[in-house]
């Protein structure tokens, strides 16, 4: 379990107050050019059977966060129950949450539940990058984890404007055929929700995604932008590495950051 929230005062963010118990917990908080810079540390080997994480965030009026993980979330083997992180953002108006965490990385045999809720003030401003990776792909586990699912569900107010649901059997659902992945194994989402998005703002992401680069070495890499059904824009991107799409997530967020938000890149994402 973990709980924050953040405040702000006198022109600046701060922890208001948190809570947490083993083996998750905040690591360190740090000014990052204007906002809070918050990683979340996690004291075990990573996600083993039955392990749940609850996390609860509240982003206090104005206030400007940046939270990211320490490391990969390592998923284990699970025979039965599986693993899962429940996390909820509750964010007041005018609130700005730049949520980017570390890739997931699903060992053999794993079963692996995200599920992901988010609560918009007036003014407020959430954004996500995330990425999946099928398994330690040197030691050979491309895609023989048992089970992922991921949901993400965002309201405004009290009302939900985006549900998302996503569900991946590698052994019984035919990921390689062209139409599905065809040959991309590793995948990410941008996620940016809030009402200050315009249409020019979308007009702008749209150009600044068809800039990005279709190679990355000895990976290609597609990616699509779409516009959502009311204040959100979401991006999704595929490749054979990790490492292509955390430079994609990277260059969206920080001109996501520029357009929407008119603030300097950070560097730390990945880094």
């Amino acid at each position: 379990m973990l709980r924050a929230s953040f405040r702000y005062t006198d022109g600046v963010t701060t922890l208001a107050d948190k809570y947490h118990t083993s083996p998750i917990k905040i690591a360190k908080t740090f000014p990052l050019k204007g906002q809070l810079g918050v990683i979340i540390m996690d004291a075990s080997p990573g996600l083993l059977e039955g392990d749940c994480y609850e996390l609860e965030w509240k982003a206090g009026s104005s206030t400007h966060s940046f939270i990211t993980t320490q490391s990969y979330m390592k998923v284990h083997p699970s025979l039965t129950v599986g693993s899962s992180i429940n996390q909820t953002f509750h964010l007041a108006d005018h609130a700005i949450v730049e949520h980017m965490p570390e890739p997931v990385m699903l060992y053999k045999e794993a079963r692996f539940h995200n599920d992901t809720n988010v609560y918009l003030g007036q003014g407020a401003v959430w954004m996500q990058a995330d990425i999946l990776c099928p398994g330690r792909t040197l030691r050979k586990e491309m895609f023989q984890y048992t089970e992922f699912r991921n949901a993400l569900t965002v309201y405004y107010g009290h009302e939900l404007i985006y549900a998302q649901r996503q569900r991946i059997v590698p052994e019984s659902q035919k990921l390689a055929s062209p139409g599905s992945w065809d040959e991309m194994t590793h995948i990410a989402t941008f996620c940016l929700f809030t009402d200050r998005l315009t249409p020019s703002h979308i007009q702008s992401m749209k150009q600044l995604v068809e800039e990005l680069p279709s190679i990355y070495g000895a990976h290609q890499v597609v990616i699509g932008v779409s516009e959502t059904q009311r204040y959100g824009l979401v991006a999704a991107a595929a490749s054979t590495a990790a490492w292509p799409l955390q430079e994609v997530m990277r260059f969206i967020w920080n001109g996501a950051r520029s357009i929407l938000l008119h603030k300097e890149p950070v560097m730390l994402l990945y880094s």
